[in-house]
């Protein structure tokens, strides 16, 4: 068992952070809300720190799951990152999607202190993350990755080294490309569905036993049926999400049509005030729209 500590209680954070407690590990919290640290620490029996450099002061591992690139710089660098509080030797491990500028920039920096950093974006959601069944992709050295895997499985369904420092990030936005285009057929299907009078749930009963079945169509069609949208992952963050991969498309020389047409579906989507509706919320557009 380890000493290990977990940056940012999100709605991802928070019980992957108690799966670990929960497989034994010696594990100290920070959020940048300390309310919520100090709640998490009461409720799983972990303790709390002030700043990402005390939790991870004396861990082997440093686990992070926060919201963006400016946040995730924050937990690492600085007098109060968790960087400096960290021993030679220790293994940094980012779960939150990130650009692969931030990811490099950090693994060099952690390099300079002899630190590893593993970049290891997950998917699954929320219900992912509270089941502890992640999908975890990781970019890493190969030493590192061994040392880290045995402790992410307490809350990973799978978690695969993908290759060297950013191919965990680059696979998290071949994950979002894909869900992308999902959501948009499955969201005109079931409008299509609608507006030819027939009964969406028989049918989706039907086409996901074929070729057209899905995660988003097993796990969505329903609430999107019902119009109900306030849970899951939100529109906000995803449009975070696409844009890294539409600027990284631009670096790399990849073509993506599909995902740079849903990625402004989205933002019509945060008209109608939806930011933070789940990403099954393309659907209201449709309806929107007559």
């Amino acid at each position: 068992m380890a000493k290990v500590a977990f940056l940012g209680l999100g709605v991802m954070g928070y019980p992957m952070a108690g799966h670990l407690v929960k497989a034994g590990h010696d594990v100290t919290v920070y959020n940048r809300t300390a309310a919520k640290a100090e709640a998490w620490a009461k409720q799983n029996g972990g303790s709390h720190a002030a700043t990402p450099r005390e939790a991870a002061a004396g861990c082997d591992f440093v686990m992070s799951c926060v919201g963006n690139d400016d946040d995730l710089r924050s937990v690492c660098l600085g007098n109060d990152g968790a960087f400096a509080g960290m021993a030679k030797g220790s293994i940094f491990v980012d779960h939150t999607t990130v650009s692969a500028k931030v990811t490099k920039e950090l693994y060099e920096a952690s390099a300079d202190l002899g630190i590893a950093f593993v970049d290891a974006p997950i998917s699954g959601g929320q219900a992912g993350a509270e089941n502890g069944v992640l999908s975890v992709m990781c970019g890493a050295d190969q030493a590192a990755y061994d040392s880290a895997a045995p402790v992410i499985d307490a809350y990973a369904r799978i978690c695969r080294r993908i290759g060297d420092s950013g191919a965990g990030q680059m696979t998290k936005m071949c994950n979002q490309i894909a869900i992308a285009g999902l959501v948009q057929g499955l969201s005109e299907a079931l409008h299509f569905a609608e507006k030819a009078g027939l009964d969406g749930r028989a049918v989706v009963e039907v086409i996901s036993q074929g070729a057209a079945g899905s995660w988003q169509m097993s796990n969505r069609y329903e609430t999107m049926i019902d119009d109900k949208f306030n849970h899951g992952f939100a529109v906000d963050w995803m449009r975070k999400d696409l844009g890294i991969c539409l600027d990284t498309a631009d670096e790399v020389g990849a073509s993506l049509p599909v995902t740079a047409l849903v990625d402004q579906f989205y933002k019509d989507v945060q008209k109608l005030g939806g930011g933070r509706w789940d990403t099954s919320s393309l659907i209201k557009r449709l309806r929107a729209m007559g």
